[in-house]
């Protein structure tokens, strides 16, 4: 097995992760900086009033808002979130992203390790 590690970013370079997505006019955006069967490290960038809507994950999602603001829903609970803020959406608990302005957001998904055969 090979090691893929983050890609689509400069190593050993400071940067700003906002800068790294644009905006596309009546989407949402993303871009994937490292996929694998342990975690899922990725990007978004929603344009005013777009979102993805209510979805189940098999691993715990770490959103955390890089810019805007969102309205994040996870079971019953509704949550408003903006630049700066983070929230966990448990594994297994259905949850939706809705953009309330133009946000952009960086998401950790870790997923449960696999069973030894």
């Amino acid at each position: 097995m090979s090691f893929h590690g983050i890609t689509h970013i400069k190593a050993e370079e400071a940067l700003s992760l906002p800068e790294e997505i644009s905006y596309q006019p009546g989407q949402v955006a993303s871009k994937t900086l490292t996929q694998n069967a342990a975690v899922s490290l990725t990007l978004f960038a929603f344009d005013k009033n777009e979102e993805i809507g209510r979805h189940v994950s098999s691993g715990d999602a770490l959103l955390t808002v890089l810019e805007g603001k969102a309205r994040i829903t996870i079971g019953e609970g509704v949550h408003e979130l903006s630049q700066g803020q983070t929230v966990l959406m448990p594994a297994g608990i259905p949850h939706a992203v809705y953009a309330e302005e133009c946000m952009k957001m960086a998401l950790t998904v870790v997923f449960p390790a696999e069973k030894e055969a």
